[in-house]
């Protein structure tokens, strides 16, 4: 029963991280139609805000809470404008071209991130700086409750709460469930569409800067390439959940994270990137819609 206990909580501090990253794919769908393929990389890029400024900060040399703000902040402001201007230079000027030249966009957005992180950054893989303090807290059952994993689960939340009020309870949220609906609709009824695109792209690289932190916390390590599978994992996160739904991408990354622990602890190692990828093919095959997304009819 502990063991089993202790295995839950790191599912589901993995799981957070997958719901943050997949909560940036599902909301850029939702308004766009679109994939965000260089979503990951905005992810990967936030990794090394975080790290360069922790460290011209010296940050790790007085690790707690206060640090790990002052990086959260920084992280998000740059992510933020990364997503900002990717929107505006690569995907604004193709906004009704058809989707397969977003498409090859995204990835090429995405190659180019990469391979400007490894020109820049460097190829190899750079140690984390301590932010925190890796310590048990209390202990649940018997099981060990470390403060790295209290602290991934507590931003998680509290992201993903914000997130929620921001939509639903305010007039930005207001605007941004009305361009999904029908942006068209939107723009006559007053609705800055373009505007509210921007602020799409800047609330999910936000979330993406706080993932990639709450990674390097957990993990202690970061390299270009980083983006990679843990962004395809969060894809399939947001696939599973269904697309477009803000619900579904949190409990997608909570059901990917556990179930990627259990294989892995009950399993072998060897089938825990595997198992994303059966997860996404089951998905397709049973429900495309994913379990809270709804069927679309496109008019032709």
């Amino acid at each position: 029963m502990e063991e089993l206990l202790q295995h839950l909580i790191n599912g589901l501090s993995l799981g957070s991280i997958y719901a943050l990253i997949a909560l940036g794919y599902t909301m850029v769908y939702g308004i766009l139609q679109m994939i965000n393929f260089a979503h990951s990389e905005v992810y990967m890029m936030g990794a090394f805000f975080a790290y360069y400024s922790a460290r011209f900060l010296n940050l790790s040399s007085s690790p707690g809470f206060g640090s790990l703000a002052i990086v959260l902040v920084i992280t998000m402001v740059l992510c933020s404008l990364l997503g900002l201007a990717i929107e505006k230079f690569a995907y604004r000027p193709l906004r009704k071209a058809p989707k397969l030249n977003v498409l090859i966009t995204a990835i090429g957005v995405s190659l180019f991130l990469q391979y400007f992180a490894q020109l820049v950054f460097g190829a190899d893989p750079k140690v984390f700086p301590n932010l925190i303090e890796d310590q048990t807290l209390f202990s649940i059952a018997g099981a060990p409750i470390k403060s790295f994993d209290v602290t991934i689960l507590v931003v998680s939340l509290l992201s993903m709460g914000i997130l929620h009020f921001l939509v639903y309870h305010t007039k930005l949220g207001k605007a941004m469930r009305a361009v999904s609906h029908n942006a068209s609709v939107a723009s006559i009824l007053g609705v800055n569409v373009s505007r509210v695109i921007a602020y799409t792209f800047i609330i999910g690289s936000s979330l993406a800067g706080i993932g990639a932190i709450l990674v390097g916390i957990k993990y202690q390590k970061i390299e270009p390439m980083m983006g990679t599978m843990i962004g395809l994992k969060a894809f399939v996160a947001a696939v599973l959940g269904g697309i477009g739904s803000i619900a579904g991408a949190v409990t997608g990354g909570l059901i990917l994270g556990v179930s990627e622990i259990l294989v892995v602890v009950y399993g072998s190692s060897q089938y825990r990137d595997a198992l994303a990828f059966l997860i996404l093919i089951f998905i397709l095959l049973v429900k495309p819609a994913g379990m809270f997304g709804k069927n679309r009819i496109e008019k032709v």
